[in-house]
Parts: structure tokens; sequence; C-alpha cells
């Protein structure tokens, strides 16, 4: 019986592509030998900007303006918002708005989502939770000033498999890290943060996971989980070994994907000393400082430039793809594949295109995928298709 349970627990920290035994899964393969298929499967959103899940089956899709309607695969998209909280929303400049989503773990019994907005009247980054049946019973949790500029609110919100909950923020907007937030620890600016929402501690409607990495840093906000992005408006759990994929935005050199173990908490992942690998601001760079480097980077050719973070694919439809994670880019919608590999490095592909403007990947309560495209205001059903790889494909490991 301990044999068992061993077993399972260290199977659950092994690459998805590999078996307990070491041996490789003979589902997976290549990922130059797989692409992506999308099916519109609903019209007529109002920019849509985040996705997820229910138990029931629903999605749930955040409009930039502060609506969130429902889509159901039997019934399609609902003609009437769930939840309205554009009283709320400052939607001053094409980057501010309702920008994340996600349902508590305890959402079938409770009803309660998590959102993440620019709130009015300045802009500042609110995290919140409001009961989906009750808007007016909204609870703000955590708030970062975020006035001067409209750009780099980051805003993914997502429960990890340790019950807490992160959230993305960005530098605080216009161009070169004005404010200087992603090496400062004194902000939340440039950050992922995580927080227990299941209790309280003092005035505060949360409490600060003792196991935070700079909880006993003097100066430190103690929420910060991770520092260094520039603006990781999409990042996500895997559910598998809990490690977060994070998308962050470069400044005009490189995109970057960051992919940071349950263990790494306080990882510092370099902007604006670097963006990506290259150096950025030399003035930024501090001696004997240890940036963690994203496992895939690309540049802005080829109309490439902006990150679109997504989700590993854990779905049952295609054995193929599991344990992949997916990306895209906004301008180019192309879609970018990483996987870990048994030994150790990443194998990285391009494996097609999503729909125009693609604004968040997410995955049903089945694990299969979706991707929304912003001004078009399309939903779409992602599929992956076994292909002959072609010479020269283009395969990179890193």
């Amino acid at each position: 019986m301990l044999a068992g349970l061993l077993v399972l627990a260290l199977s659950a920290f092994l690459s998805p592509s590999v078996s307990v035994a070491g041996t490789p899964d003979t589902r997976a393969v290549p990922l130059a030998e797989l692409t992506v298929a999308t099916e519109q499967v609903a019209s007529g959103l109002r920019r849509p900007i985040a996705i997820t899940g229910l138990p029931d089956g629903r999605m749930l899709i955040a409009e930039k303006d502060g609506t969130v309607r429902s889509y159901h695969p039997d019934t399609g998209l609902a003609a009437e918002p769930v939840l309205d909280l554009t009283a709320r929303i400052d939607t001053s400049d094409n980057e501010r708005g309702l920008l994340g989503i996600t349902p508590a773990p305890n959402f079938a019994r409770t009803g309660i989502l998590y959102v993440s907005y620019t709130s009015l009247p300045a802009g500042a980054l609110t995290l919140a939770r409001v009961p989906l049946s009750a808007p007016d019973r909204l609870q703000v949790l955590l708030t970062q000033e975020h006035a001067e500029y409209g750009n780099h609110n980051g805003g993914q919100v997502a429960f990890g498999r340790d019950g807490y909950l992160y959230w993305s923020t960005g530098d605080g907007g216009h161009a070169n890290d004005p404010f200087k937030a992603g090496q400062n620890l004194g902000t939340l600016l440039g950050k992922i943060v995580r927080i227990d929402v299941n209790r309280t501690c003092g005035a505060k409607p949360y409490c600060v996971p003792a196991g935070n990495p700079f909880v006993r840093v003097a100066g430190a906000r103690p929420e910060i989980w991770l520092y260094g992005l520039r603006n990781a408006w999409r990042f996500s759990v895997d559910p598998v070994d809990g490690s977060l994929w994070i998308g962050d935005v470069g400044q005009g050199l490189v995109e970057e994907i960051n992919h940071i173990r349950p263990w790494q908490g306080g990882a510092n992942l370099g902007w604006s000393c670097r963006e990506g690998t290259p150096v950025f601001d030399p003035q930024q760079c501090r001696p004997g400082v240890r940036y963690t480097d994203p496992v895939f980077e690309y540049d802005h050719y080829n109309d490439n430039c902006s990150v679109t973070g997504g989700v590993v694919y854990r779905g049952s439809r295609t054995p193929e793809a599991r344990g992949t994670y997916v990306a895209s880019d906004y301008c180019s919608t192309r879609v970018f594949a990483v996987r870990p590999k048994s030994g150790g490095g990443y194998e990285t592909a391009t494996i097609g295109n999503f729909p125009t403007q693609p604004t968040a990947i997410d995955a049903d309560v089945h694990g299969e995928l979706y991707v929304l495209s912003d001004l078009p205001g399309w939903l779409s059903r992602v599929r992956f298709e076994r292909v002959q790889p072609a010479a020269g494909s283009g395969v990179a490991n890193r």
C-alpha cells in the first residue's frame, strides 16, 4: 500500500510525457507533429478579455467593459450577462477594464467569483470577490494605485493547487519601467502575489501565507510571490503539478514565457534589468542577484507584438498533446507549444495560428481548450490534429 502511494506521489512531479517507470509515454508525439485547428462557436462578444470554466460545463467570459457572459456548448452564448460590474470599472484606456475572472474552488456551493479590474475613479488595480448572483455584495480584497498611465495592468487571477489565490500586476505602464517597479519589493507593481482568501488577518480580508518568500524581509510587501515582471496579464496554473506558466509581455525586443515550480517562490524574472534573457537596463541589475530565465522567448519580427499566455492542455480528446503548454501572440496569432523534456530542458514549436487578436486561452471543466478574439468578439473551440513533420520544421529545444 505504501509503495503504491509513493508511486502516485512521484507521478505528480514527473513530466507528463514520461511514465512513472521513466519510459516515454507512447501517447506523446514530437510537437512538430501537432497542429491546432479552431471552430468558432460564439460571436457578438464585446472585447472579450478573460475566460474560465465552471464545474457545470459553462464557460464564463469577461468583457472588458465589466460584463460577464455565459456560454455552454449545448445551448450557446446566453443573450444577457450573468454579472454586470460596469459601474465600478475604469475603461478609460485600451488596456483598462475588467481583466480577470476565476471561480472559487467551492464555486458549486458558494457561487463566488474572484475578479480583477481597474477601478473608478483613477484606474487602481483591484482584486475582489463577488457572488455571481449578488453583485452588490462585491468585496474588495486588495488594491494597488495605478493612476499615471493606463497600460500594463496585469490582471490574471487563478487559484493554485495550494488553495491560495494568485494575482498578476503590471509594472505601472508607459515604457522603460518608469517607476522602477519590477525590482522593487516595496510595491505590488510588476509582481505576482499570493494570498489566502479563506481567512482574515486583522483588518485585512485575507491572510498572507507564512510560506511567502518575503514575509520577514524589511520593506518588502509580504504578499509578493514572484517579481521582476513587466506585464504578465496572462498566466495559468497547471492542475497536475501546481506550476505557474507565465506569458510576460516584452518592451520591443522579445516576448517571454516562464515556467515556475511551486518551490520557486521569490524568483526574480528579471525586468527591468533584463527583457527576457537580454540585458535591458544595466542600472537595474544588481551584483549577486539571481535571475530566472524564461523557458521560451521569441522576437518581434514577422508581425509578433505581444504574448498571450495560455494553459497546459490536460484534456482527453488528444492524448498526444497532453502536457503541452499553448500560448499565442496578439498580433501574429501564431500558436507556440512548449513542453518539458524528460531529460531536462524544453521542446518548443510553432503549431499553427489562432483566429485574430487572441486575448485569452483557457480550458473547460474537461480540460479542452477555448480561445477568445478581442475586437471581432469571437469564442472558438480549439482542437489538436496530428500531422506528418515537414523537412526543416523548425522545432527548437532549450
